[in-house]
C-alpha cells in the first residue's frame, strides 16, 4: 500500500468517527459551529487572498482561459460573500430529523420516515476554491463529515480554506475531522477515494466531463454529478425580442465559463430577421462568436457587426460546452422542434423557452426532460443561491435521490422508525 493510499484511507477512518459525533448533535450545535466558520473565514482573508493570488499568478503561467480564471479569482467581496453565504446557511431550517411521512397500520405499529444524515460525503472538485467552502459548510449543517479534494489550479487556496473553517468548527465544538481536504494533487488520490467505499457513502464530482467521467467508472459507492452543461434557450414564435435579448446576453455574457450558462440557442424560423437585427448586435457588441447552421448564417452574413464572428456550425458544436464567448445558433420551425433538439443534443441541466404563448410554454415545461426548465427567464438562475437554499453542493442531472441544485435536503436520507407496544407478525 503506498504512503498516499494510506493517507486516503485513514482520511476515510478519520471522517466515519467524525460523522457519528456529527449525527448527535442538534441543529443550535451546528449553527453555533458554523457561525464560527463564518468568522473564522473573515480572521484568516489575509491568508485566503495571499493562497489565491499564487494560484491565479501560476493559472497564468499555465495560460488558463479567461473564464478559468474568473473562476478561480477571490477577492476581498468575494471572501466576504463566502462568510455570508454560510450564515445564511446556518440560518435555514435543519432538514434533520424532519418527519417526511407517518402512519399507523391496524395492528397500531406507528411507522415514521424521517430525514438523517448520509454519513461521509466525498467531494472531488476542480478550480473554484469557493467550493471548499459551500461543501464544507453543507455537509456540516447536514450532521455529514466531508472528505475534500481539489484541483490542482485552487490547491493553495482550498487549503487556506479549510484551515480557516477547520479552525473555526473545531473551536465551537465540532468534530477536528468532520472537514478534511487532501492535501496534495496528485490524481491517483481520486481512485483511492473511489474505492474507499467502507467509509464513503456518496461521492459528488464538481469539474470537467473528463474528471466526472473517471470518478464514474472507479467509483465502489453512488456518484451524483452531472457530465455537462450544455443549457439551450429557445426563442419561440411569439417571444418578445426586448426580453429575448436580455435573457440571451445574461445567460451567454454575464460569467460565460459557468454550467448554468447558455450554449445554444434557438430561433423559431418567423422571428431569426429580427432576432439577429437586436440579440445578434448585441451579442456581437460583446464580442460572442456564434456557430451558425444554414440560415442563421446567412442572416449573420447582412450584418456587417457579425461578419467576423460567424462561421458555419459543425455537428459537434451543438453538443458542445464552450464555457466562452461561444454560442450555437440554430433555426427551427417549432416547439416540437427545439423540444426535440434538447432531448437529443443537450445535457439535461437547464434549458428554457421565450415566448408570451402560454400553451407553447406549458408544453415545453412538461415534455422537456431536464433538471431545471424555465419560461422566459436566464438559465444563469439554476443555482443553490438563487433558489433559496443557502448554497450548494452541485448540480445533479441523474434522476435518483438528487436533481438540480443539490442543497440540504439532498444532503440527507432518510430511514423509518417504528414505534410498538409489543406487536409480532402472524
Amino acid at each position: 500500500m503506498s504512503n498516499l493510499e494510506e493517507t486516503i484511507l485513514s482520511y476515510g477512518k478519520r471522517a466515519k468517527t467524525a460523522a457519528r459525533k456529527l449525527a448527535r448533535l442538534n441543529a443550535r450545535q451546528k449553527n453555533v459551529g458554523l457561525l464560527s466558520m463564518a468568522d473564522s473565514i473573515l480572521r484568516h482573508e489575509p491568508q485566503i487572498l495571499e493562497a489565491n493570488a499564487e494560484d491565479v499568478q501560476k493559472a497564468l503561467e499555465r495560460g488558463l482561459s479567461a473564464a478559468m480564471i474568473d473562476r478561480l479569482t477571490l477577492d476581498p467581496k468575494r471572501v466576504r460573500a463566502m462568510s455570508e453565504g454560510i450564515r445564511e446557511v446556518a440560518a435555514l431550517e435543519d432538514p434533520v430529523g424532519q418527519v417526511i411521512r407517518e402512519w399507523t397500520r391496524p395492528n397500531a405499529l406507528n411507522i415514521r420516515k424521517i430525514r438523517v444524515p448520509i454519513g461521509v460525503v466525498g467531494i472531488i472538485y476542480e478550480s473554484r476554491p469557493n467550493v471548499t467552502s459551500d461543501a464544507a459548510v453543507l455537509c456540516t449543517k447536514t450532521g455529514n463529515a466531508t472528505i475534500l479534494r481539489g484541483g490542482s489550479e485552487s490547491i493553495r487556496s482550498n487549503l487556506a480554506i479549510a484551515k480557516a473553517l477547520s479552525e473555526g468548527a473545531s473551536s465551537a465544538g465540532l468534530p477536528e475531522d468532520a472537514i478534511l481536504l487532501v492535501p496534495v494533487t496528485d490524481r491517483a488520490a481520486i481512485e483511492h477515494l473511489c474505492k474507499m467505499d467502507q467509509y464513503l457513502d456518496v461521492i459528488v464530482p464538481r469539474g470537467g466531463k473528463g474528471l466526472i467521467e473517471t470518478v464514474v467508472s472507479h467509483a465502489r459507492m453512488p456518484v451524483i454529478k452531472h457530465y455537462d452543461g450544455i443549457c439551450i434557450l429557445y426563442m419561440d414564435a411569439k417571444a418578445d425580442l426586448k426580453m429575448a435579448e436580455e435573457i440571451v446576453i445574461n445567460a451567454k455574457c454575464q460569467r460565460p465559463g459557468v454550467c448554468n450558462a447558455a450554449e445554444t440557442v434557438l430561433v423559431h424560423r418567423s422571428i431569426l430577421n429580427k432576432f439577429m437585427e437586436t440579440t445578434g448586435r448585441a451579442l456581437a457588441s460583446r464580442g460572442v462568436q456564434l456557430r451558425c447552421d444554414q440560415p442563421s448564417l446567412v442572416e449573420a452574413n447582412r450584418i456587417p457587426e457579425l461578419n467576423c464572428l460567424a462561421k458555419a456550425a459543425t455537428p459537434d458544436d451543438f453538443r458542445t460546452e464552450f464555457l466562452d464567448l461561444i454560442l450555437a445558433l440554430k433555426v427551427v420551425d417549432s416547439v416540437d422542434e427545439a423540444i426535440e433538439h434538447i432531448e437529443t443534443h443537450g445535457s439535461h441541466h437547464s434549458d428554457a423557452i421565450i415566448t408570451s404563448d402560454t400553451t407553447a410554454a406549458e408544453r415545453f415545461l412538461a415534455e422537456v426532460d431536464s433538471a431545471t426548465v424555465y419560461w422566459n427567464a436566464s438559465t444563469r438562475f439554476t443555482d443553490g443561491g438563487e433558489f433559496g437554499f443557502g448554497a450548494e453542493i452541485g448540480i445533479s442531472t441523474d434522476k435518483l435521490h438528487a436533481r438540480g441544485p443539490m442543497a440540504l435536503e439532498e444532503l440527507t436520507t432518510y430511514k423509518y422508525q417504528l414505534r410498538g407496544t409489543g406487536q409480532v407478525r402472524n
